[in-house]
């Protein structure tokens, strides 16, 4: 395989997964949109105690994906193959341990988890680009 092409497939692939990132993000921005309006969602929110640290934890791991989009756009081959696969195993690990049991909250994990586990996919067989 000629370098151009392996250069091509590259990109090809670093577009996939970057969108891949951008339809996750879509999609938990709206699940957390979704949840907010559910009936009674303020009021057990307010039983629970929602600490400075608790947010810093939420928006590491929310800030996760979104610098995703554009490091899987420009990262070379090897850290960028690394940084998608851990990132989104954490990004996993996330949607199913912060989760809730509503059936909405469900079928938009469920989608989340199969994109992050196809960022995983696509990561593994990134190409590896020739000197």
């Amino acid at each position: 395989m000629n370098t151009n092409k392996k250069t091509a497939e590259m990109k090809d692939v670093k577009m996939k997964l970057s969108t891949l990132w951008i339809s996750l993000m879509f999609i938990m921005v709206f699940a957390d949109i979704l949840s907010f309006i559910r009936p009674g969602f303020l009021e057990e929110i307010g039983e629970q105690q929602i600490t400075d640290g608790f947010l810093l934890v939420a928006a590491v791991f929310i800030v996760i994906p979104i610098a995703m989009i554009f490091l899987s756009r420009v990262l070379k081959y090897r850290a960028n193959r690394w940084t998608n696969i851990i990132a989104a195993a954490i990004t996993i690990l996330w949607v199913i341990g912060g989760g809730s049991t509503y059936p909405h909250y469900i079928f938009f994990a469920t989608i989340e988890v199969v994109f992050a586990a196809l960022i995983v996919w696509y990561a593994w067989k990134l190409p590896k680009q020739e000197a």
